[in-house]
């Protein structure tokens, strides 16, 4: 994820360059390339420092993603040397580094460092941002790589509601103050024109200020759609993007876990072909609830495109002392888990942002189907965890496809589960390998076996967890059958292996 919206902050840089070469933007490449090395120098040298001062690690991507924000929102060098473009330039890529350490709580940093960055910098210097990547003739780019970054971490949810909140904030102080206001004039502006889509798609995005439900994503999308209006203010003091972007992390932090884990490897248990559970002790209290995931954060040496930062399922249960992470390796798997592979009991490893909406219902007399593919077992593992130490009796029925009978994990907690009335079906895809002595179904997860095992389907809430082409396909497959879209819950994340 954060290496992607790396690549396409690069992208991005290249298509400004090439424009500015043809005269189609108001900054030449070489202004955009001093631009470029400058912040990305002093971000560099103010966070080793401070990693230093702090004794924390550092994350690379995370500070270039920080850099390259500030050059698309800081105004380029009018020539080699314009000293008011070195001081604001200067100043914000300091802050936006400092503040990731100083204005944290408890290892969390709560403002987006960018946004906070420009804002202390025209507070204390009065010098602004110009947000100069809000042309139409960047947009198109914006937009491409803005909907492969919001389809990669899931959050056309959080994205959509700002633009929408943005837009009616906008139109209606027009209406107000304006009169014979062309409101399709003041859409396209704002679409096309303005930093509205580069702050949604990018900024307003950050994991890290991002709340952990899709009801709070959504609100706190609205709150800073509302406040994105520059019309909006208090007295002489107006907003501005990033303004609207540090209420909105106000608001995020204040509905958000606060927690950031350093785990011990206590155990590493291997529960199914290529599969493990890293068993971690906790350095302090943690809560949660059975089916969400945490931010797992490996430094290491040469991460691949897929960084040193995933989300992964907790595979415990809130009624265990541990926090238990389930990991499925594949010859293909990343340097991240190879990462994992190579930890030895007692290396530590860095966890955070709680979140995810895949929970249990309140209502313990809801009737549950749990779907799992693979290694999309861990958030049932914690879920039937939790109900067995509860000695919770719910009406549950487990599907669990596998490729092969070696590839089944977690057998000792579902057969718990079974002796408190849960139903347990295991279905296996490789039909070639099975030996005769299999009773279980055989192939994929598909409408007929759903029938067969679940035939009051219409009544259950669903729960599919596992690789996205197989909860993509069972979810339409319910869909055919008349499940409506209320009573299908997802779990999925981006880079599975």
């Amino acid at each position: 994820m954060y290496r992607l919206v790396l690549y396409y902050l690069f992208c991005l840089l290249i298509a400004g360059v090439i424009l500015g070469y043809f005269g189609l933007i108001a900054y030449s490449p070489i202004a955009l390339v001093i631009s470029t090395i400058f912040i990305t120098f002093f971000c560099w040298l103010t966070n080793l420092i401070f990693s230093k001062i702090f004794g924390a690690p550092t994350n690379i991507e995370s500070l270039y993603i920080t850099a390259l924000i500030l050059v698309f929102i800081i105004t380029p060098p009018s020539s080699f040397f314009d000293g008011s473009f070195y001081i604001l330039a200067g100043w914000a890529a300091i802050w936006s580094m400092a503040t990731k350490y100083m204005l944290a709580i408890n290892k969390k940093h709560v403002f987006n460092p960018a946004a906070i960055a420009v804002f202390l910098t025209s507070l204390f210097l009065g010098l602004s941002a110009s947000w100069w990547v809000g042309t139409a003739v960047m947009a198109p780019f914006v937009i491409i790589g803005g909907l492969l970054v919001t389809r990669k971490i899931i959050r056309f949810d959080l994205v959509l509601t700002f633009f929408g909140a943005a837009f009616v904030s906008i139109i209606l102080s027009r209406l107000i103050t304006s009169t014979g206001v062309n409101i399709l004039a003041v859409a396209e502006k704002t679409l096309v024109s303005s930093s509205l889509l580069f702050f949604g798609f990018v900024m307003l995005t950050e994991p890290l200020t991002t709340p952990p439900t899709k009801k709070l994503r959504m609100l706190y999308g609205a709150v800073v759609g509302i406040l994105f209006s520059p019309a909006i203010h208090i007295g002489t003091f107006y907003s501005t993007p990033e303004i609207a972007l540090i209420f909105g992390n106000i608001f995020s932090y204040i509905v958000s876990p606060k927690e950031k884990l350093m785990l011990r490897l206590k155990e590493k248990v291997s529960v199914a072909a290529d599969t493990y559970d890293f068993v971690f002790e906790m350095n302090q209290p943690f809560s949660f609830e059975p089916g969400q995931y945490l931010e797992w954060t490996m430094p290491h040496k040469t991460p691949d495109d897929r960084g040193n930062r995933r989300y992964f399922t907790i595979a415990s249960s809130p009624t265990e002392k541990e926090v238990r992470m389930g990991v499925k390796f594949y010859p293909s798997s990343s340097s991240l888990k190879r990462a994992l592979g190579s930890m030895n009991l007692g290396d530590t490893i860095v966890a955070s942002q709680r979140a995810g909406d895949f929970t249990l219902p309140k209502n313990k007399h809801q009737k549950l189907v749990l779907i799992a593919g693979g290694i999309g077992i861990t958030p049932f593992r914690s879920m039937m965890k939790y109900m067995v130490d509860k000695k919770e009796m719910r009406p549950v029925t487990l599907i669990y496809s596998n490729k092969t009978l070696g590839d089944i994990a977690y057998t000792n907690v579902i057969d718990q589960a079974v002796t408190l009335g849960m139903k347990a079906v295991y279905t296996l895809t490789d039909t070639e390998s099975l030996k005769e002595v299999w009773r279980g179904q055989k192939g994929f997860i598909n409408e007929a076996m759903i029938r067969e095992e679940v035939p009051d389907f219409r009544e259950r809430m669903f729960y599919i967890s596992g690789p996205r082409a197989m909860v993509t396909a069972t979810k339409e497959v319910l869909k055919k059958m008349g499940v409506k879209q209320s009573q299908i819950k997802i779990d999925f994340f981006p880079g599975f292996v």
